[in-house]
Order: structure tokens, then C-alpha cells, then sequence
């Protein structure tokens, strides 16, 4: 179970890279989601659960830490806020541009002196 977790965290990991480096924006957008959907899928492996445990200490029971799953609910809510400003940014860019594409050429200067 331990190396199917694991092994579905580093593929989670490896297509947001990968989706983080193409030079459109929609495909970075998809990647963060990814790295942050495999950031959370780390916090909430590394709290040892426990099934059908609560998550309080009692007297002499095993627990589940509620660590983790506070951290992963942070962790969404700034993945969450992450996500809108990279749309917004690269909606602005939209529009600004004309394109979503991040390889646009410099514009060619107006004046013959100016280059």
C-alpha cells in the first residue's frame, strides 16, 4: 500500500512539473493543481491514519494525529487562492497580449534610430 501511495505521489509530481514548463497557460494552471493535488495527497500520508479511529488521544486507544488533515485542509484553501491568482494573472496577460503564449517574440521598435 505504502509504494502504491508513493508511487501515485511521484506521478502526481512528475506530470505538474512537466505540465509547470509548457509555455501556455492553461497547462500551468492544470500543473499547480497537480503539485498541489500531490502535495496534499503527502501531508495526508504522513499522519499514519489509523481506520475507524477517532481523532482525539482517549485513555489508552489508538488515534488518528490531526495534524495532517489541518494541515491538508490549509493546504487546500491556499492551493485554492493560488489557483485564482494564477488565472487572473494569466487572463490579464490574455488580454493584454492578444495570446495565452508565453514565447511571444519582442515587438520590433517603430523607429528606425531605435534599434
Amino acid at each position: 500500500m505504502e509504494f502504491l501511495v508513493a508511487a501515485a505521489i511521484g506521478i502526481l509530481t512528475a506530470g505538474g512539473v512537466y505540465l509547470m514548463l509548457r509555455l501556455r497557460t492553461f497547462p500551468v494552471v492544470l500543473g499547480l493543481s497537480l503539485l498541489t493535488y500531490a502535495v496534499n495527497s503527502f501531508l495526508f500520508a504522513s499522519g499514519r491514519l489509523v481506520l475507524d479511529a477517532p481523532p482525539v488521544l482517549g485513555a489508552g486507544e489508538t488515534y488518528t494525529d490531526p495534524l495532517p488533515q489541518a494541515l491538508v485542509l490549509t493546504a487546500i484553501v491556499i492551493a485554492f487562492g493560488m489557483t485564482a491568482l494564477v488565472v487572473i494573472l494569466a487572463l490579464g496577460a490574455y488580454l493584454n497580449a492578444g495570446t495565452d503564449a508565453l514565447d511571444i517574440d519582442k515587438p520590433e521598435p517603430r523607429n528606425p534610430s531605435d534599434r
